[in-house]
């Protein structure tokens, strides 16, 4: 089984200090909208860890076939978040993939080809992360065991640092999709999202 952890903890200070995830494209939000790529590709299990902002994102996410996971602590970071994320996955897996809540292009197809690079990876491998001219983008999937690694390390230990150990155990799915390496974080990221798109990222209706 394959499941998946969607961060959306942040306090989104570089874009006046509000939920990112809650952007809407198409009047739709990033993070409803990265559920639904998952779930369409296959993902059988997802939890989804709020933190700062949590009153505001978790209602947006009542009904849905998710698991809802707190992070007491986001001041911490985002490994904080990975961490409570993997920890709140039970059962057996296969895989855990991590996934940003505002990356607004993520669609199913983008998810499944990543998986198809995980299901193509050499013997040895453990992590697999796209990458885009060079450049690292997300999500990223990598095995039971390294979850298991993670979580029996000490609290800022998370995928990154396990990767910085174990670089022999490190694939990169080199693609020209940009997707994955567009996130949201500035004013400035949402008017070059506006001029290379063509499309609008707005609030909701109503928010502050």
């Amino acid at each position: 089984m394959k499941a998946a952890v969607l961060l959306a903890g942040g306090s989104g200070t570089r874009l006046g200090t509000r939920p990112k995830c809650l952007l809407e494209l198409d009047g739709v939000p990033l993070i409803r909208r990265q559920l639904q790529a998952l779930a369409d590709a296959g993902i059988e299990r997802i939890a989804v860890v709020t933190g700062h902002h949590a009153e505001h994102i978790e209602p947006v996410l009542r009904g849905l076939a998710v698991t809802l996971v707190r992070n007491l602590r986001p001041e911490e970071g985002q490994t904080s978040s990975q961490r409570t994320g993997l920890a709140a996955l039970s059962g057996p897996l296969d895989a855990v993939l991590v996934a940003l809540a505002d990356q607004p292009l993520i669609d199913a197809q983008d998810v499944r080809m990543l998986l198809e690079a995980w299901e193509r990876r050499p013997p040895g491998v453990a992590v697999v992360y796209p990458e885009v001219g060079g450049a690292r983008g997300n999500p990223v999937i990598f095995s039971a065991s390294v979850r298991d690694a993670i979580l029996a390390g000490r609290p800022d230990f998370g995928c990154r640092q396990w990767q910085a150990a174990h670089p022999e155990a490190v694939m990169a799915f080199a693609t020209d999709n940009p997707h994955y390496r567009l996130d949201i974080d500035t004013p400035e990221d949402l008017a070059r999202f506006t001029r290379e798109t063509g499309r609008a990222l707005r609030w909701p209706e109503g928010s502050a």
